[in-house]
């Protein structure tokens, strides 16, 4: 139908054509993949208390946590019931 140029052509395509994408795709990715302020700063993440007094405090702080909940969740359902 075509020919032989057409053939080459087409190879070239097929050769070419992810060859490209995969250049683009894969060159400068920090500037034209990136968002600005995606990964949290190391002061807002969570920090994995070592010293014994760190983790005591840690584990008083959810204790208390846990009994204000309990405690809201039980007089929500006593309101609940009555």
């Amino acid at each position: 139908m075509g020919g032989p140029n057409l053939e080459v052509f087409k190879f070239g395509m097929y050769i070419m054509f992810p060859i490209a994408i995969m250049y683009y795709y894969g060159t400068n990715l920090d500037k034209r993949f990136s968002v600005p302020d995606f990964w949290p700063k190391p002061e807002q993440t969570n920090r994995i208390p070592f010293e014994k007094d760190e983790i005591k405090s840690e584990l008083e702080r959810l204790r208390a946590r846990r009994l204000y909940l309990r405690d809201k969740r039980l007089a929500d359902e006593k309101k609940g019931n009555e």
